[in-house]
């Protein structure tokens, strides 16, 4: 599904993802709330939005998404400027493409972000003027390392030979000290540390 105020690009966009075989085009909509009235009736994978959409904007929809079971993956299509990737990220988008790329990258990021996949290729977090990751104990790192694995609760205890309960206060801790929401972005934030020239 997609979601955009401007009508021009909403139409483009559309042709586009019309004329893709791998895709098929639920609905769309120019504000976040028609947005949201759809994916609550009929079943959608994939949302591509624009940050700003009319009335409450791309971050307090995709807040909104959250609480819902079966809620669809949410690509965010918007200038890449500035902080908005991070925000997107920290917001619980599972993508970002800026406007300026090639219409095959937006195509193959939603086919991405449909297998699961966080895609932000514009997230540099050389640009952060302190780098969480420095600020973790051994064992938050060592329980990020196998966390970005892809390992349950009781994977991650048998692993690291500490309790599931302790697994869930350390996650908790780690959450809070890389200001994420929840092990996605956790995942996300870990790779995205791992492109810093200096990391270890």
């Amino acid at each position: 599904m997609l979601a955009d105020s401007n009508p021009l690009v909403l139409s483009a966009m559309s042709e586009v993802f019309e004329r893709d075989e791998r895709f098929s085009l639920v609905a769309t909509a120019a504000t976040a709330e028609a947005f949201l009235g759809t994916v609550m009736r009929v079943p959608v994978t994939v949302g591509v939005i624009d940050w700003n959409l009319p009335v409450i904007g791309g971050a307090k929809l995709i807040e909104v998404l959250r609480e819902q079971e079966n809620a669809p993956k949410i690509a965010v299509y918007a200038e890449g400027s500035g902080d908005l990737p991070r925000m997107a990220m920290t917001a619980g988008a599972a993508a970002f493409v800026p406007r300026s790329a090639q219409v095959h990258t937006l195509l193959e990021t939603c086919m991405d972000v449909a297998k699961g996949k966080m895609v932000f290729p514009f997230l540099d977090v050389r640009d952060l003027q302190q780098d969480p990751i420095h600020q973790l104990s051994r064992k938050e790192r060592a329980m990020l390392e196998a966390l970005s694995k892809g390992l349950t609760n009781r994977e991650l205890s048998s692993e690291l030979g500490i309790s599931t309960n302790t697994v869930k206060f350390h996650l908790s801790n780690l959450y809070g000290k890389l200001s994420v929401k929840n092990r996605a972005q956790a995942i996300a934030f870990y790779y995205s540390s791992r492109l810093r020239p200096d990391a270890e």
